[in-house]
């Protein structure tokens, strides 16, 4: 093993220099909290930059730096897969998705589904997406930051998650989503700084991407793998990863936020289209770390590689501090999201329906109370956080899985087909919700054997990629047979909201798209879907 240095006490100042600076942006930001638009959705008054930024800070979390570099360390440049996909459909987002947002008026993803359906789909919604946000975003960025600060400082994952939730809870509360967006623009950055130092420092001593090569075999260059892989098959990847994609970029209110915060149109078009080229990056910055690990210490294992390089002795003092500071800044940027989002949809999904006469001073105060509850509430689940998988990324990928797949077909068919009704989506989300969680709970039973039935074997060992195709063909089909041939509920006949199929020429004649203005987005979308499809090709 390396031999692993202390952090000194030039390092220890930069890290509490970026505390300071990160509260001081949260709590003295200039903002504005006098109705549930300010406090939730900024004003509405998002610039492209700040989206741009905000948007990749809140996806990237220390998930990703322990996760990509595990998988990394585990299986090479596959796991970055995920986040190549992910550039599509912020393409997606940005060109089609978005316009119909915007055009329907929404201040939370699950409100749509009430424009589209009725409230009983978004009230469904909105509960599940709280639920999920606290497991899949919430305790996995917890347990992944627990892991690195246990190597660097000793601490449990009991302590440094209560550390690093008050700390972001503080101005998460105080300030709101002015404060978590003008505060990502600062983590994303040096997210990006600490990353970038990192890589440099560990292809300086591995001997450049030539001695990479030369030190590990063909196959971690390789992004497509076999159909039977157990984690990244080529099938999986192509047609399940992309389902999961579209939920989590186009449909879940923890990403979809930021557009719905946006100054305009073109604006949150722009943003979509910055976080594109951005999301290369974790190939380079986040996979490539677990590379060099595993060439430098061939006996790590899995999570260890990103703690091992930043604790070994190729890092010097001064560059380990800021490093430490852009994964803190991971860390702290998605869970000021999480606790932002979960907040929102407390307030605007069930509060707002039935106080509608409460004052605006009365719901931006109902907004503070429910982010201190959800942050009460996290604290009291810390415990739990030690039942995490050790492969995190996978794990996080594969429980998000079971879940998205049904929301991703109610979605794109109720954008696609105005027959589909409002209970049929209801009736399909829900079966198709309780067949995914259902898969999770036998696999989780079965892995610590509870459970050891042959007979649900194949149900447990079919690849998540593979179960989520089949999980969002099931939906479908439940989708089409209970509007078209059951007709279990009535057609909804609603002027107001967009479909997708016509999306693009509606939202020309309404002035959301001027194509006289968007020439040069419509450049850098297509580059960036270019250079996508480069990389897959030098990769394949």
């Amino acid at each position: 093993m390396p031999m692993q240095t202390p952090i000194t006490f030039i390092d220890g100042i930069i890290i509490l220099l970026y505390i300071i600076s990160v509260l001081a942006i949260g709590l003295f930001v200039k903002r504005s909290d006098k109705n549930i638009s300010d406090y939730f959705l900024s004003g509405k008054n998002l610039t492209w930059f700040v989206i741009g930024i905000s948007l990749f800070a809140t996806n990237i979390s220390s998930e990703h730096f322990i996760g990509l570099a595990g998988g990394g360390a585990a299986r090479g440049l596959a796991v970055a897969q995920f986040e190549l996909i992910a550039i599509f459909f912020l393409i997606l987002l940005g060109w089609f998705i978005a316009p119909i947002y915007r055009k329907s008026e929404i201040l939370t993803t699950p409100e749509f589904l009430e424009k589209r359906f009725d409230s009983t789909n978004r009230k469904f919604y909105s509960a599940l997406s709280i639920f999920t946000y606290i497991f899949t975003k919430i305790l996995v960025t917890l347990f992944a930051g627990g892991i690195l600060f246990n190597k660097i400082f000793g601490w449990s994952i009991f302590t440094s998650s209560i550390i690093i939730i008050l700390l972001t809870g503080i101005y998460t509360v105080v300030g709101g989503f002015s404060s978590v967006v003008r505060t990502q623009v600062f983590q994303g950055v040096l997210l990006i700084i600490g990353a970038f130092l990192l890589t440099i420092f560990g292809l300086k001593e591995v001997g450049g991407i030539s001695g990479l090569n030369q030190r590990l075999p063909s196959e971690y260059f390789q992004m497509f793998k076999a159909a039977n892989d157990p984690d990244f098959p080529w099938t999986g990847i192509i047609f399940g990863a992309p389902i999961i994609a579209f939920w989590y970029w186009c449909a879940d209110h923890y990403m979809v936020q930021r557009i719905l915060s946006a100054k305009s149109i073109e604006h949150a078009r722009t943003g979509t289209i910055v976080t594109a080229f951005l999301k290369i990056l974790p190939l380079f910055l986040l996979v490539t770390p677990g590379l060099i690990a595993i060439a430098l210490f061939p006996e790590v294992k899995g999570d260890e590689a990103y703690p091992l390089l930043i604790s070994s002795d190729i890092i010097p003092a001064g560059i380990k501090g800021i490093i430490i500071s852009g994964f803190l800044a991971a860390v702290m940027s998605s869970l000021s999201a999480s606790f932002n989002s979960i907040a929102a949809l407390y307030t605007i999904d069930f509060y707002l329906p039935k106080h509608q006469d409460a004052s605006p001073r009365t719901q931006v105060l109902v907004g503070r109370m429910a982010t201190i509850v959800i942050i009460f509430i996290v604290i009291l689940l810390v415990p739990f956080i030690k039942l995490m998988n050790s492969h995190i990324y996978i794990f996080l990928q594969s429980t998000q899985a079971f879940i998205s797949a049904p929301i991703s077909a109610v979605f794109i068919f109720g954008f696609l087909l105005k027959k589909i009704d409002a209970k049929s989506a209801l009736v399909s989300l829900i079966i198709g919700e309780l067949v995914g969680v259902s898969r999770f709970l036998i696999e989780f039973l079965y892995s610590n054997e509870m459970i050891t039935s042959p007979i649900l074997l194949p149900f447990v060992k079919l690849n998540y990629l593979h179960f989520t195709i089949l999980l969002f063909v099931l939906t479908t089909l439940l989708l089409l047979a209970f509007s078209y041939v059951f007709h279990l509920g009535k057609e909804i006949s609603n002027s107001n909201f967009l479909l997708f199929v016509n999306a693009s020429y509606t939202a020309i004649d309404k002035g959301l798209i001027n194509i006289s203005k968007t020439r040069l987005q419509l450049l850098l979308s297509l580059i960036i879907l270019i250079l996508t499809l480069g990389l897959w090709y030098i990769f394949v």
